[in-house]
């Protein structure tokens, strides 16, 4: 079965990820002071029992830091030339101080472009530079069951790297403090829609490999928050609930995707109506 490749509001939650999980970067940078002149020309040897002086950090290179922000300063929704100007920033500063948010940039970017190949790619790159990477970890955890095929040899392990993500996502979130360049009221909505797409991950991950019930468990907890609902999930759902005859919650789940509007509503709609018809079809439970 084939699912819609993009989530309602999945380009507002990288938007918001990405605006968030830039602050620590920059809380980050920081000047250490620099040591007192040294009158001699040895270097001074700290006593025992005494902390070495501080090194003075390294001074920001102009071009580097100008290149950064271009990148930054483009809006997530102009995909290619954030494409652009990040391609260019880790072909001329390959070992910068922002090859990850730079990463993490194009990572996003070619998503919206529906070029999995470089944003797997440039995923891992991310990763590599930094694991707890949330946005990547949610957003990578996410595309791979919606684009996952039974007959690729490798399908099952993108199955399982996809689920470690998603988990390692959750504790990621839970633990992040909140940044002093946001209110409580957009720490909680960012910390929502990221909580709400992992749980929407492993869903469909648990869809993929049948499993049903822990499937449903983890779609119910993408839709709990009535900001964060979805289509898809429903749709998931009234699928599941229908191969495992609850025909009654299966109507219920395609009731609210035919409510949203969007390319499933009027699958869900004339599913729905089955669903309706098989709860009415079947038996009366035994006493």
């Amino acid at each position: 079965m084939t699912l819609p490749s993009i989530r309602s509001g999945i380009a507002a939650l990288v938007i918001l990820l990405t605006w968030f999980l830039s602050a620590p970067n920059s809380f980050a940078q920081y000047q250490q002071t620099p040591p007192p002149a040294n009158s001699g020309s040895q270097p001074q040897t700290p006593k025992d029992g005494q902390a070495a002086p501080a090194l003075a950090a390294p001074k920001a290179d102009p071009e580097e830091e100008a290149a950064y922000k271009a990148f930054t300063d483009t809006k997530v929704e102009d995909a290619d030339k954030r494409i652009q100007l990040g391609e260019a920033y880790i072909q001329k500063y390959p070992s910068g101080k922002y090859v990850e948010p730079v990463y993490q940039g194009l990572t996003t970017a070619e998503y919206s472009k529906q070029d999995f190949a470089k944003m797997y790619a440039d995923a891992d790159k991310t990763l590599a530079a930094n694991p707890d990477d949330v946005t990547v970890l949610v957003l990578v955890g996410w595309v791979i069951p919606h684009n996952y095929d039974p007959n690729d040899l490798a399908a099952e392990s993108q199955l399982d790297k996809a689920e470690k993500y998603e988990k390692h996502a959750l504790e990621v979130l839970a633990a992040l403090p909140k940044p002093a360049n946001m209110t409580d009221e957009q720490f909680a909505k960012v910390k929502a829609q990221g909580e709400s797409q992992a749980h929407s991950g492993l869903g469909l991950i648990y869809f993929r490999r049948q499993n049903y019930e822990q499937s449903i468990a983890e779609l119910k907890k993408s839709t709990a928050d009535p900001g964060n609902q979805d289509a898809t999930d429903y749709y998931v759902m009234g699928v599941e609930l229908t191969r495992l005859k609850r025909f009654s919650e299966s109507a219920d789940a395609f009731a609210k995707c035919a409510a949203m509007p969007g390319a499933l509503a009027e699958r869900c709609k004339q599913m729905g109506a089955d669903a309706k018809k098989q709860a009415a079809a079947a038996p009366a439970p035994s006493k």
